[in-house]
């Protein structure tokens, strides 16, 4: 079992530590919304065995000399199971002990009758959830994944270094933010270059995963995943299905960062409200997550300090679009530019065509590439939008003076 110590590597704030404060009616829904996150994740192999056994019964069904042709076929779906099996063993070691399921009371208790009235109700979009989770592992954990690492997390690490030299300040007292910090491997990239870096994460998925590789995961690629299994399409090779990565390629536990780490879970928006207090927000692949893109920019505008940077890396794909029951708009990146440079951010760096895959099996004869956007925008040391904006509602106040004075409008 994961020794879960007071003071861990990953240190988790919000959604777990403050679960006891919430009014009845949130800290039940919080409750129920972590069920369901569990009950999927618990039910991973029952779901992926279906699926499996249904295209087994209709192999059976098949007449014999086609059979007989698919004999290869009919051994690899079995080592499709065993697969399944070994990653289900992955995600029971990854509830264990977990800070986010009560481990050292840390959160809400989750009892066995509560998962499994849950178990008839698990949505698709849970269990599309839960793959995504083991891909991610993949990407952020994995030697297999250090491609496209290379791609997405270089770039900003690059230009934070930039401007934020260690050769020239003491990083330490540098404050980073990382939203949508997924799996945390650019969080704790950051970190290691001494920075103090916080992530914040909405997902219970990631929050569960996350923790498991920073604070559990005791040796290098110490466990092994299946990632592609559920992949039954677009394959060369039979091998390339039930292809294994291991994980995790750098231990944490073993390689602390130099700089303070900690994870913050709730809903962007919602925890961030303080104004003025890093000195940098690194976004990857997030700022499409919004339901309102623009309260996203304005609240990364708010946190930063006067002459901090806001470093971004990722495309336009904007999750909530045609999402039946949410809202949603999708501005251009030209509409982006327009509404980053109303806020008040100086544009320092703004590219376009940045070739990035994301958690893309590489053996795949199907992989998305984006081409992703990529800028740098820094806060103003003053408030020129703010000052300007007073200026203008200062010489309006005056016409109307004017005009009053006169008696009638001439204004």
């Amino acid at each position: 079992m994961c020794d879960m110590p007071s003071t861990s590597l990953n240190e988790l704030h919000g959604m777990t530590s403050d679960s006891a404060m919430l009014n009845p009616e949130v800290a039940e829904e919080e409750r129920q919304n972590l069920q369901k996150i569990i009950a999927a994740l618990r039910y991973y192999r029952t779901h992926l065995l279906n699926r499996v056994n249904k295209t087994t019964n209709y192999l059976n069904s098949l007449p014999k000399r086609h059979q007989d042709m698919l004999v290869k076929y009919r051994h690899h779906l079995n080592v499709v199971r065993d697969c399944i099996d070994k990653n289900q063993m992955v995600i029971k070691k990854m509830l264990r002990d977990n800070l986010l399921l009560g481990g050292g009371n840390a959160g809400p208790e989750i009892t066995q009758k509560d998962l499994d009235g849950h178990a008839t109700k698990i949505r698709h979009q849970d269990m599309e959830h839960a793959q995504s989770t083991l891909k991610a592992i993949a990407r952020d954990w994995s030697m297999e994944g250090a491609e496209e690492r290379e791609q997405s997390y270089k770039p900003i690490i690059d230009a934070i270094e930039h401007y934020y030299n260690p050769k020239d300040l003491k990083i330490n007292e540098i404050k980073i933010l990382v939203p949508g910090s997924g799996l945390g491997r650019l969080t704790y990239e950051l970190a290691c270059r001494g920075y103090e870096c916080e992530g914040n994460e909405f997902s219970y998925f990631m929050l569960l995963a996350s923790n498991f590789v920073l604070n559990c995961c005791k040796e290098e690629n110490m466990h092994t995943l299946y990632p592609w299994v559920h992949q039954n399409v677009n394959n060369l090779h039979r091998a390339d299905q039930v292809a294994a990565v291991r994980f995790p390629d750098v231990c944490p536990d073993k390689n602390k960062p130099t700089g303070l780490l900690s994870i913050v879970a709730g809903d962007f928006l919602e925890v961030y409200k303080t104004p003025s207090c890093f000195h940098c927000v690194a976004t990857c692949f997030f700022i499409d997550c919004a339901n309102n893109v623009v309260d996203f920019i304005e609240t990364i505008y708010n946190i930063l300090m006067p002459g901090g940077i806001w470093v971004n890396l990722g495309p336009l794909l904007y999750h909530f679009s045609d999402v039946p029951n949410e809202q949603s708009i999708e501005p251009t990146y030209e509409d982006i530019l327009h509404i980053i440079s109303c806020i008040g951010f100086e544009v320092l760096t703004s590219k376009s065509g940045i070739r990035t895959k994301y958690a893309q099996n590489p053996q795949s004869m199907l992989k998305s590439e984006y081409e992703s956007l990529f800028w740098i925008c820094r806060k103003p040391l003053t408030n020129t939008i703010e000052a300007a904006v007073d200026g203008m509602q200062s010489s309006a106040e005056i016409r109307d003076e004017r005009c009053d004075i006169n008696g009638y409008n001439e204004c």
